[in-house]
This record gives C-alpha cells, structure tokens and sequence, in this order.
C-alpha cells in the first residue's frame, strides 16, 4: 500500500498534532494564526486512530516559546508539537496546562472589572481534569464549560 499526505510537509516550523476537531479553530485563535505573516497550513477531520478524527496545524518558518503552546493545552491537552528543520522533526513537546492563563480567556462574570476595564484577564489554575480557573479580580471559578475565548 502506497502512503500519501493528506497535508503537505514543510521544510522548517512547528506542527501541532492530535487536536480535537472541535477545537481547532480555538487553537487558530488562542495562537493568533489568523494574523501569521508565514504559511499556515490546517486540515480538519483527519483520520486518527486514537481520537476517530482529529486536526493539525502546520505554520512555516514560526517557532513558539513553551508557555505560548501550552495556552492551547486549554482546549486541546493531548496536543503533540513537532518542531520541524529541514523536513525532519528535530523535537517532539507535548502540551501542559500552565499554571496561569493571561488574556485568552473571558471572566464569566458579567460584574468583574476584567468585563467592564481595560485590563488583561488573568486566572489561575486550580484544576486540570475537568479544568478549574479562577480569576485573579474578582475570585469566580470558571470551568471548562463556562470558558469564553476572546
């Protein structure tokens, strides 16, 4: 049986793996790739053994630091990066929520001053599975349901 790709190799970037098809576009936005100078290549709804489908995301020529990637541990913890050099993956990451999560995520509270000021949304991690925050202003936890993105 020949293999084939679905989404075309790059020369040098970072490929982020094993998204959840439904968070993908989350992933698109908590990264900021919607404003990427460099080629951002995505496919959704990909075949995958271990999750039936999944999504992945290929950016050419960019490299993220730890804590940038793990925002996105937030919608997809199974995430797996692979950073690529000259077509070959020279490191392998796997994603972790950090321990604080700043300007990603809305306040649920509709009575928070992060809601009503121009201050940037900071909340700390309380709990992983299922995920906890609470916000540094006005004390609410938000749980993974109540989690808004801007």
């Amino acid at each position: 049986m020949q293999k084939h790709l679905k989404v075309s190799a790059i020369k040098d970037g970072t490929v982020i793996d094993h998204i959840p098809t439904k968070a993908l576009f989350k992933v698109i936005k908590i990264l900021n790739l919607e404003n990427c100078s460099q080629m951002v290549t995505f496919g959704n709804n990909l075949d995958s053994k271990a999750m039936g489908t999944k999504a992945i995301i290929k950016i050419a020529n960019r490299y993220f630091a730890d804590e940038e990637l793990n925002k996105i541990a937030l919608v997809a913890p199974h995430a797996k990066l692979n950073i690529i050099r000259n077509y070959e993956v020279i490191e392998k990451k796997v994603v972790e929520i950090p321990k604080e999560i700043k300007g990603i995520v809305r306040c649920f509270n509709p009575k928070c001053i992060s809601n009503g000021e121009q201050v940037t949304t900071r909340f700390e991690i309380l709990s992983v599975k299922p995920i906890a925050m609470k916000c540094y202003y006005c004390e609410k936890i938000t749980n993974e349901n109540e989690m808004m993105f801007f």
